[in-house]
């Protein structure tokens, strides 16, 4: 069976690496989307990104898709 342990019980260097690197990623987006959502005022998308962990995913939709279709909304308005 494969385990993130080693054969002496310690977790590998490259896991370490890789939860590093992920912790970042999902660091820089995360930030991004909030701002975004803070500058637009869209008070529940804020709460949402703010409290649900998607590793970027969720952040990246949200700037690309839906703060495009709520900001192009205020812009015709």
């Amino acid at each position: 069976m494969n385990t993130v342990l080693g054969a002496s019980g310690q977790i590998s260097a490259g896991l370490i690496v890789l939860l590093v690197i992920l912790a970042l990623w999902s660091t820089v987006w995360k930030g991004l989307a909030l701002w975004k959502a803070a500058r637009l005022r869209q008070t529940l998308w804020f709460v949402v990104l703010l409290v649900i962990n998607t590793a970027g995913v969720l952040e990246i939709l949200y700037i690309y898709i839906f703060s495009k279709r709520r900001a192009g909304s205020i812009a015709r308005a």
